[in-house]
This record gives C-alpha cells, structure tokens and sequence, in this order.
C-alpha cells in the first residue's frame, strides 16, 4: 500500500463515519476542482475529524516503513492524518503545489504548521519544498522545530550541510533532543562535529551543563584538543556524561583517545562489551 492508501485506512478506522463520509466528499471536491482555494478550506476543516491520535500497532507502524522508508507516523492524530493526506492528493494535481504548499504554511495556524510539516517525506516533488521545511527548523518554537526534525527523513535527504548541522545543533539551543532525528549518525561532519566543541565551550564559559548528546558523533572527528575536551568530561561529569564520553572517545582513531579511555578502565570495559550504546546512554540523559 502507498502512505496515501495507509493514511486513508487509518482514518477510516479511527475517525467517526460521518467525519470519514465528509473527508471522502472533500478529497472528490479537491480531485473535480484541484485549486489552492479548495485545497486550503479543506485543509482548514479537517478538524472535524477528531484530534484523537490514530491507533496505530506495530504492523501499521512496520506497513508504514515498508511504504515510505524512514517514515515514522508514530504520534498523528485523525486530523494530521487528514490533511497531510489532503496535499498528497493536491501535490498529484496542482503544477503550482510547492507555492501553494508555502502560502499555506505562512497562513496556518499551530497545530495546522506541525500537520503540513510531518507530511514533508510524503509530498510529490519534495524537493521543491526544501525552503518550506528549512523555514520549519528555523523557528524557537519546539513543536513545529520537531515536525521537521524529528521523526522526519526529509532534513536527512534534502538538507544541505549547513541547514542540516544547524538543524541538529538547534535542538539543544531549544531544549530539544538530538536522537529522534532521523540520519543522525549518517551524517555527521567535522564542520558539525567541530560547532558542538565550540558551544560545549561556551557552555562552560557561562558555567551551564551539557547534555550528554553533544558528544554523539564528535569522536570521529575530534583532534588533540578535542580529545582533551572528552578526557575533561570522562574525569568530571555526571554518571551518563561520562558514558557519553567514554563512547565519544572510542570512535575516535587517535592514539591520544585510546590513552584517555584506557583511563578509566570500567568505562572502557562496558564500552569494549557493548554493555552501553549511545541508545541507552541517552534514554538516561538529563534535561539541562
């Protein structure tokens, strides 16, 4: 089945009929008059299909991945469901659909922001989007920041490098979390690897924690000092900071990392036993 043909079934099970029966006429509507007028009062009323999240199992959840890889529709609600499905449809018929896709975004309220958003890896042409999902990332706004960055394959297939690692370092500027972005570990890069030494410095310049997720990544870019900056939270940081420290600092291929580690033997045995991983560490990770 197609994410589209998915969307569909889970609001049909999920919604109240009448509000099914409404959505059906909305989508013929849309299909008989597929103009940015249409699209945009049907996308404003798919509120009456409920905001009740969509009862998703485990095989929904596995249908979904197999549709679309790196989709992740854990968390929508009947009326996300709806209107993400409604640009799917706009996006097969409408030439003008990226314009269309940004003049709603401008005028959309909250809850119609993150919808439009978490569709990003369904929409035809979705690399004609790329300045709609940036203007995404680029808010202080935590909920519609998530939308595009967590969850989300879009950013990992269609940003460049710097929107990406500004992306990535953002969601500790706004006390977000870095492990639910999707590619994460793919694409990490020295440029990003080398800005998150720099803000763990300023951080200690103004006398603030960390969070232990910074340090996901770095060790396979860091140079001398870089290392010493681990070795630093490996001898004083909190118990999960130095995990953190200690996994940072066995991906890195310098000798220096190795003496570091070698350092505090438990942490360098859990590390060679695979007894922690970034997975576990972080799950455990304190909010700073």
């Amino acid at each position: 089945m197609t994410p589209a043909e998915l969307l569909r079934q889970w609001i049909g099970r999920d919604a109240a009929p009448e509000a099914v029966a409404w959505f059906d006429a909305r989508r013929a509507g849309l299909a008989a008059e597929p103009s940015s007028k249409t699209l945009a009062i049907a996308f404003s009323q798919a509120r009456r299909l409920g905001k009740a999240e969509l009862a998703l199992t485990a095989d929904d959840i596995a249908a979904g991945e197999a549709a679309r890889p790196g989709w992740r529709p854990q968390g929508l609600t009947a009326e996300q469901a709806g209107r993400i499905l409604l640009l799917c449809d706009a996006g097969a018929v409408m030439n003008d659909f990226p314009e269309v896709v940004k003049s709603i975004f401008s005028t959309s309220d909250l809850g119609e922001r993150i919808a439009l958003l978490r569709g990003l890896p369904l929409y035809p042409r979705g690399e004609d989007l790329l300045a709609t999902a940036i203007e995404g990332v680029r808010t202080a706004m935590q909920p519609i920041f998530e939308a595009v960055a967590h969850g989300n394959p879009y950013a990992a297939e269609h940003f460049p490098q710097p929107a990406w690692n500004q992306m990535v370092l953002k969601a500790l500027f706004i006390d977000s979390t870095m492990a639910p972005i999707v590619g994460l570990d793919d694409r990490w890069n020295a440029e990003l690897a080398a800005t998150m030494i720099d803000y763990a410095h300023e951080r200690w310049a103004a006398g603030r924690a960390i969070s232990p997720e910074l340090w996901r990544g770095v060790g396979r870019f860091v140079d001398a000092a870089g290392v010493a900056d681990l070795a630093k939270v490996l001898a004083t940081g909190d118990k999960t900071s130095r995990k953190a420290a200690a996994l940072a600092l066995s991906e890195s291929s310098l000798p220096e990392a190795a003496a570091a580690l070698a350092a505090e033997p438990a942490l360098a045995s859990a590390v060679a036993n695979h007894e922690i991983d970034w997975k576990t560490v972080l799950a455990t990770a304190p909010t700073v």
